[in-house]
Formats: structure tokens, C-alpha cells, sequence
């Protein structure tokens, strides 16, 4: 398929999500009414109003307009006058994303792997099945209307043991997984699969309030970092220099009361409020919360904010506050995490914020990408060696 088609498709995709938008919301709320609200977390995440179905639209547009990667030559050699080598980027095959929760992954993951060159199995879990079938649908549209193969774009109506036989079985070819879910979802297809993944894994993103810190940009970074509690950019951990006096604590716990956000805290910074829990076991270090919690604790040093980031948080996001740009670029280089920030939020680690137009997951490993996985990672390399009978003797 070569570039102007599959922009055709995207844009096509992008017309029908507008057009289809009431039966998406009646969908979803079908989705909704199956689902109790006491898990906050996961209703949010299932919930589709307006605004997500323009952003999924925005974000097929932005794709469209982003360079074909499938094609391009990163390396080439003349051997010999007649013998040239190549290497060009080529796309993985099949992808299989297996995901919990939010519809517009049907969308917004997929069109990076389409726009990439791939074919896309989509497993999405069954408390958005209404949602998605409903978006595959549009998608198939989208392909029929173009001439294309509508099975480019599956979605694989599969319960937990359908799903566990096609990743042990040989006769699916797929490439690779990429799992998008906790670390229950992504044990599971580990133990159950020898086919590569990119695991796109959990949160609990650190801040370290250095002691060279505007006090009041940090309060602003916390309070952004906790908009939205079921995403895997928000902020759960915050470490805070010991120079700062009771007078700054007191005006950030006073912000956190006031947004209705729980905090745990050491034994100090407890003391300073009744409403705030005390740290009874380091293990909540190692926590993704994915609720409107927030956990509190000084240190004496950056050093040790340093070693306690890389120790319990999931290779994420983490941010300095300082305006020390020393102590900015030693944090930031020695942190472990896919994203670092100084001065900033964690909020803004998606593909869309970085200008990738979407993404299919925030890799936590290193290899073979690490961050938001967009649309130039989707892909593999490929030499090609063209000759007139040449032989090596």
C-alpha cells in the first residue's frame, strides 16, 4: 500500500469517526452502564464524550500528515560498480495490541501501526467491546472504501482462553505484541507467548523538589500531574528537599486538601496535618496509584531522590523542580526513566505532546524503543543487495 492510499484510508477513518459519533457514544454508553463507577480509574479511562472523539479524529489527521517512514533508506554502500547495498526501513508484519479499558486505542494505537505499513490485530477487553467493535467497524469502512483488505485492521472478539491459544500457537503469524494494560495483563502474555513484545508499562512517575526550587511552580507541576488519575503520566511521588520550610508544605498540602487528593506522607510532613496518612511500609513507594492519592517524603539530598526514583518508579517519567541547571542536567541524566523534565509536568509524556501524532504505547524497556511509540518505531530495517552476478570468490 503506498502512501497516498493509506492517507486516503486515514482520511476517510477521520470522516467517519465525525460522522458516526452518536452511534460511538450510544456504544459507549452501553459500555458505561456494564461498568460501576466505584473503580474511577477504570471509568474514566472507558468513557468517550465529544472531546475524545475529536481527539481521536485530530489525531488521525496528524498522522495522515506525518512522513511515510515505510521505504526509507537509512544506509547504503557501493560494493563494487555494479554491486549496491542497502538498508531500508521496512514494517514489522503483524502487530497485535492487547489492551484494557479505552476505545480510542481502537483508533489512536492503530493508525500508527497502519500509517507504518502493518497489519493490525486489535484485543481489546471486554469492558469496551461495544466501543470497539463499533470503531473496527469504521476502520474496515475506511479500507473497503479504498479498495483496501479490511482484515489490515481485526479486531479478535476473543475471551482469556482464545486469546492465551492464539499467543502459543504458530499457525497466526504475528511480529510482535504490544500489551497495554497493568502488570497482570503484561505477566499474563510474558508467561503465556514467546513472540517479542514492546511493553508499554506502568507509571508512578517521581518529582524531586530541589532546594534552589520556585515552590509555587512546583505546586502548579503536582497539581497538573494529578488532572487525570488513570493515565500512566500522572505523578504519584514527590520528594522534597528538608530546606524547605513548614510555611511551603503547609501551602501545598492546603492545594492538594483543596483538589480533594489524598496524601500519604513521612512521619514530618504527617504531623502537619491530621488529614494526611502516615507511611507505614516503604512498599507504597513501588505503587502506581491511579487515584487522585499523592505521596509525600523529604530527603536530604538530591542524591537520594535520585536513588530512590530508580529504585521504586516504573521507568516512566520523572521531573526536577530547580532552577540550578546543574543539578537539572546531573538529575536528568542520571534518572532511569524513559522521560525526564526539568521545570515541567510528566503529563505532557504522550506521543501527541512530543509531535508524534499518536502512539501505540510508552515503552519502559530499552530495547528496541523507549518512550512514546510512535510512528517511526513501528517498524524494523531490511537490507536489500542489488548485483549483475556478482560472487565473493
Amino acid at each position: 500500500m503506498n502512501t497516498d492510499i493509506k492517507n486516503k484510508v486515514l482520511q476517510e477513518l477521520s470522516n467517519l469517526i465525525g460522522s458516526n459519533s452518536d452511534a460511538i457514544l450510544a456504544a459507549n454508553q452501553k459500555d458505561l452502564s456494564n461498568c460501576s463507577q466505584d473503580d474511577e480509574a477504570l471509568y474514566d479511562r472507558l468513557k468517550v464524550n465529544d472531546a475524545k472523539i475529536k481527539g481521536m479524529q485530530l489525531s488521525v489527521l496528524k498522522v495522515k500528515q506525518m512522513k511515510d517512514p515505510e521505504g526509507q533508506v537509512l544506509y547504503s554502500y557501493q560494493k563494487e560498480p555494479d554491486l549496491l547495498v542497502e538498508n531500508r526501513v521496512v514494517p514489522f508484519g503483524t502487530i497485535l495490541i492487547i489492551y484494557e479499558s479505552r476505545p480510542d486505542v481502537t483508533i489512536e494505537a492503530a493508525i500508527t501501526a497502519f500509517k507504518a505499513g502493518n497489519k493490525i490485530l486489535l484485543k481489546g477487553g471486554k469492558e469496551a467491546r461495544n466501543s470497539n467493535l463499533v470503531l473496527t467497524d469504521l476502520w474496515q469502512q475506511a479500507l473497503e472504501k479504498n479498495g483496501q483488505d479490511k482484515c489490515i485492521v481485526r479486531y479478535l472478539d476473543y475471551d482469556r482462553k482464545q486469546t492465551q491459544d492464539l499467543i502459543q500457537s504458530k499457525e497466526t503469524k504475528i511480529d510482535v505484541i504490544i500489551p497495554r494494560g497493568g502488570e497482570q495483563l503484561i505477566n499474563s502474555i510474558r508467561e503465556n507467548t514467546d513472540i517479542p513484545m514492546i511493553i508499554s508499562g506502568r507509571g508512578n512517575n517521581f518529582m524531586y523538589i530541589d532546594e534552589n526550587a520556585d515552590f509555587d511552580m512546583a505546586i502548579k507541576i503536582i497539581l497538573d500531574g494529578k488532572t487525570r488519575i488513570s493515565v500512566c503520566n500522572a505523578l504519584d511521588k514527590v520528594y522534597i528537599h528538608q530546606s524547605h520550610d513548614m510555611v511551603k508544605l503547609q501551602k501545598l498540602i492546603e492545594a492538594l486538601n483543596n483538589n480533594q487528593i489524598e496524601i500519604v506522607a513521612d512521619d514530618v510532613i504527617a504531623a502537619l496535618d491530621d488529614s494526611i496518612k502516615p507511611i507505614k511500609n516503604n512498599n507504597i513507594f513501588y505503587e502506581e496509584f491511579l487515584a487522585s492519592k499523592i505521596l509525600l517524603a523529604q530527603v536530604d539530598n538530591m542524591e537520594h531522590a535520585i536513588i530512590g526514583t530508580n529504585q521504586y518508579s516504573g521507568g516512566h517519567s520523572a521531573v526536577i523542580i530547580t532552577e540550578d541547571k546543574t543539578n537539572a542536567q546531573q538529575f536528568q541524566h542520571t534518572v532511569d526513566c524513559a522521560a525526564v523534565y526539568h521545570n515541567a509536568s510528566t503529563r505532557y509524556t504522550d506521543g501527541g505532546e512530543f509531535g508524534l501524532g499518536a502512539e501505540i504505547a510508552i515503552s519502559t524497556q530499552k530495547l528496541h524503543f523507549r518512550g512514546p511509540v510512535g510512528l517511526n518505531e513501528l517498524v524494523t530495517n531490511k537490507w536489500f543487495i542489488s548485483g549483475n552476478g556478482n560472487v565473493r570468490g
